[in-house]
């Protein structure tokens, strides 16, 4: 049993050596330095319409469209709320924003059609903003794909569309901070963005000779021409991932790759509070069996990998003491690469060695999102069970 264990640890420690040298670097937590207002050429500054999906977020929604209708955006700006049938009075909140700031004329409100079969809701609320884009006449050489839950600052708009004019970027996407003030947001939320980096390296994504494509939903800024190469937002009607699926469109349409970009948000924030343990595992289990493409044996890989590199280390290294050197050395490693985004959420990096109790909690909720999968549960999210229905 102690070579077992033995042997295990060697495997984590392999492992974390790999990922700290070879994985793009994805433990550097980082936003990237701002740019100076300007762009290059004679066109001036591109036309922005902003479209926001919006699902019973009335607690929500006012703070958003106010950071919106607050940009200091030199160009034509315009925000599309698209009200996918709340029940909350969420059309009348962005209304209520629009109008204490004085420029309802640069919201429009829209209610959505009836979901379509085939189509996840927030994809099909984006393609409503969309086309309103079209018939409605509104300039948009570029649209801002960003969520109901967003606060932008004044510069958002300003700093996404001079990245994207003087990096010749298609795409660029902020993954914002989430809330980080609750107990288990303190606990857990760090975590999230940790492996989502792991999962797909920001340097990787950044870089248009690799392959890796992501974007992070919240806040995208897409080349509207880009979007219509592409093959247009239904293109990915039936994703639930509809992010890193966009971002993955863009990336390898046509022959080529063309370049997107992904970084941690310096001041772009999340409205939408985690105070409860469930509220994060619900977000957590939403999607994770997804991202394995429902697939029973990624699953079971998954899982066993997860337990490798997270939970051998701290339990050999407390069952063998000094004779499991290597698994202290791997847990070491571990806190090593947290301890950046802990200091990005502003977290102490005494809060890494507890990072396995994490991962534990994310391995159950992964193991969750394939029961409801399995339960004809899958995807659900605002009352709507939106993965498709498994074959029997």
């Amino acid at each position: 049993m102690i070579l077992v264990l033995f042997a295990l640890s060697c495997l984590s420690l392999l492992i974390w050596g790999v990922l700290l040298l070879a994985r793009g670097g994805f433990w550097r937590t980082r936003p990237a330095p701002p740019l100076a207002a300007r762009l290059s050429g004679s066109e001036g500054w591109p036309a922005v319409a902003a479209v926001v999906p919006a699902r019973n977020e009335a607690d929500v929604i006012g703070r958003a469209v106010a950071s919106l209708l607050g940009q200091d955006y030199a160009g034509a700006f315009h925000v599309i709320v698209v009200d996918d049938h709340s029940t909350d009075g969420t059309a009348d909140a962005a209304r209520a924003a629009a109008l204490q700031l004085q420029c309802a004329d640069r919201l429009t409100v829209l209610t959505a059609k009836p979901l379509p079969a085939g189509w996840s809701g927030k994809v099909w609320a984006q393609s409503q903003g969309i086309e309103a884009v079209k018939t409605l006449g509104v300039a948009a050489d570029f649209l801002l794909l960003t969520d109901a839950d967003i606060g932008h600052p004044a510069d958002a708009v300003t700093q996404l569309v001079v990245r994207a004019g003087e990096e010749k970027r298609d795409l660029v996407s902020l993954m914002v901070r989430l809330r980080c003030d609750s107990f288990w947001e303190k606990a857990l939320i760090p975590a999230f963005v940790f492996f989502f980096a792991k999962l797909y390296p920001f340097a990787w994504v950044n870089n248009p000779r690799n392959r890796t494509a992501a974007a992070a939903g919240g806040c995208m800024l897409v080349r509207r021409t880009a979007l219509e190469e592409a093959g247009g937002i239904e293109s990915i009607r039936a994703e639930l991932i509809d992010d890193c699926s966009l971002a993955a469109r863009i990336k390898h349409r046509g022959e080529g790759r063309h370049p997107i970009r992904l970084d941690v948000a310096a001041r772009s924030i999340s409205l939408r509070p985690y105070d409860s343990w469930k509220d994060i595992w619900n977000m957590i289990a939403r999607t994770a069996f997804t991202q394995l493409r429902y697939n029973g044996w990624l699953l079971a890989g998954t899982l066993a990998g997860m337990t490798v590199i997270y939970l051998v280390p701290p339990v050999v290294a407390l069952v063998l003491g000094p004779l499991g050197w290597p698994a202290w050395l791997a847990w070491a490693l571990m806190c090593c690469a947290y301890a950046p985004m802990l200091r990005y959420y502003g977290r102490s990096p005494l809060w890494a060695p507890f990072l396995p109790l994490v991962a534990l909690f994310y391995v159950g909720a992964t193991f969750a999102s394939a029961l409801r999968y399995w339960r004809g549960k899958g995807g659900q999210w605002k009352a709507r069970v939106q993965a498709p229905v498994q074959e029997r």
